[in-house]
């Protein structure tokens, strides 16, 4: 439950900030499904099974799109590092140099 990793007290917490902690926890289970079904289909020596858990692995990758989606919606600093950094050519290190 994301609540049990919050490391300040609720109540002093702006709605903003929990609704930006379920995201990112939501994001992170998200992206741990993906490695394991990712893991899984590595693993599977079944062709139909294999090609099962790889369609799985993309509609967990669908959900956390959409999760960063709403992130870049919701949240400007994030909104900020997001056209910083994605969609652009060129090395991804330094390109805020």
């Amino acid at each position: 439950m994301p609540s049990e990793s919050l490391h300040a007290p609720r109540e002093r917490l702006s709605d903003h900030t929990l609704a930006m902690h379920q995201a990112i926890s939501s994001l992170m289970e998200e992206l741990e499904a993906v490695d394991w079904y990712r893991q899984r289909a590595d693993d599977c020596d079944n062709g139909e099974l294999k090609e099962i858990l790889l369609h799985n692995m993309r509609e967990e990758m669908e959900h956390a799109a959409m999760i960063i989606e709403w992130m870049r919606r919701n949240d400007e600093d994030f909104s900020g590092q997001i056209e910083e950094y994605l969609h652009r050519d060129g090395p991804i290190a330094g390109a805020d140099d």
